[in-house]
């Protein structure tokens, strides 16, 4: 009963199992569920998240590992956090949401100095580390990206 939990859980109910970059599938998934339902676009919510798929993560995580090796590709439960906490605190609009998935899964699939380490630590501690951290990195790109846009008087919108 507990692997079939972390199994729902980790693999994002079952967008993990997508035969083609699960990853990507789940932050594109995140990223759209962000467009349709304004409920998301609020701060508490989105870290709520954050925070709730960074439990779970880390408690499936482990199982997962035990039961499928070190950081399986099936656990996307790390890009639903990740993408989330590039959402956080945006402006409204379809620019910010692109370049919050863009620079989201640059973080995670290059994985620069820290994203590299954390993804080191052990159990689902690594498998969602790295995602909250390239998340955070991409929430902060977004934000100069988009100040650089401003102070330039260029269009915030598509």
């Amino acid at each position: 009963m507990k692997l079939l939990a972390a199994k729902i859980f980790s693999t994002c109910f079952g967008i993990g199992y997508f035969p083609v970059a699960p990853g990507t599938v789940t932050s594109v998934v995140v990223a759209i569920g962000y467009v349709f339902i304004p409920a998301l676009h609020s701060t508490p919510i989105l870290l709520s998240l954050v925070i709730i798929s960074l439990a779970l993560g880390i408690w499936a995580g482990r199982i997962m590992e035990d039961e499928y090796g070190d950081d399986p590709s099936i656990v996307t439960i790390d890009e639903l956090a990740g993408q989330c906490l590039a959402l956080v605190a945006l402006p409204a609009g379809l620019l910010p949401v692109l370049l919050s998935l863009a620079f989201f899964r640059l973080f995670d699939i290059a994985k620069p100095g820290p994203v590299d380490a954390a993804q080191r630590l052990p159990g689902g501690w690594g498998i969602m580390a790295d995602d909250v951290l390239a998340g955070f990195f991409a929430n902060l790109s977004v934000r100069g990206v988009l100040a650089l846009l401003t102070l330039y008087h260029l269009p915030l919108s598509l």
